[in-house]
């Protein structure tokens, strides 16, 4: 019987653990300002990698990426079955090096084991191929499993060439406490947040749309795009 509720409890939590938890730091909003302040925080998020000195490793990598996923909120949760989800920005990078506007998707993952307490932290994944790219616009995407994940490098000394050889789709780095470390992210679900599209450009927009044909666009993401184009290692 205890098996059956956890395996229940665990499905529910991969659905609907990332929804909820855009009501904590927005509930009082409305939908629009909700994804103009995500898209500012995601900005935050982006300039604290940019400053700390040890993500080095991290500036090499984004200057090559084809895109970056940004949380700036993932809450992890739980007791005995936990869960982990937040709400984020998909950006991807043109041949020519600039950035498109804001795309929103949430990302959940449930896990069964003995843990107590809640965590917060910033997350940001760097997605490396087309093949990562290409799936998290097709939705609904596994990391691990659809897509290869791996834990980000941090240091100085690793140069970009010999991390994208080695056939990794994503990516994931995560602050917490201050500092951004590596972080794993397997097992996880993406998936486009359709009403937030069309809540934050006026009209019906796939993340596709968005990202990669760019037919809308968004002056109110430029600072986002500007922090992302200047944390690009030289």
């Amino acid at each position: 019987m205890l098996l059956k509720w956890v395996q229940a409890f665990k499905k529910y939590v991969v659905g609907g653990f990332a929804g909820l938890l855009i009501l904590l730091p927005f509930g009082h909003a409305v939908a629009s300002s909700e994804q103009q302040q995500l898209v500012d925080k995601a900005k935050l998020t982006v300039e604290a990698l940019q400053n700390q000195s040890e993500m080095e490793q991290f500036r090499k990598l984004l200057a090559v990426s084809k895109g970056v996923v940004i949380f700036p909120q993932f809450l992890k949760a739980g007791f005995i079955v936990g869960g982990a989800g937040g709400t984020g920005v998909l950006l991807a990078r043109n041949k020519e090096g600039s950035w498109s506007s804001p795309a929103f998707y949430t990302m959940g993952q449930a896990s069964v084991g003995l843990q107590i307490g809640a965590e917060a932290k910033e997350l940001v994944l760097l997605i490396m191929t087309d093949k990562g790219m290409d799936a998290i616009i097709k939705n609904q995407v596994k990391l691990g499993g659809d897509l290869s994940a791996a834990v980000g490098p941090v240091g100085k000394n690793i140069g970009a060439s010999s991390t994208t050889n080695m056939d990794v789709d994503v990516f994931s780095f995560a602050k917490t406490a201050g500092l951004f470390i590596g972080a794993s992210v397997e097992g996880s679900l993406l998936d486009a947040k359709d009403d937030w599209q069309e809540a934050y450009y006026g009209k019906p927009v796939t993340a596709r749309n968005i990202v990669i044909l760019r037919s809308v666009d968004s002056p109110a993401a430029s600072a986002l795009k500007n922090a992302l184009k200047a944390a690009e290692a030289p």
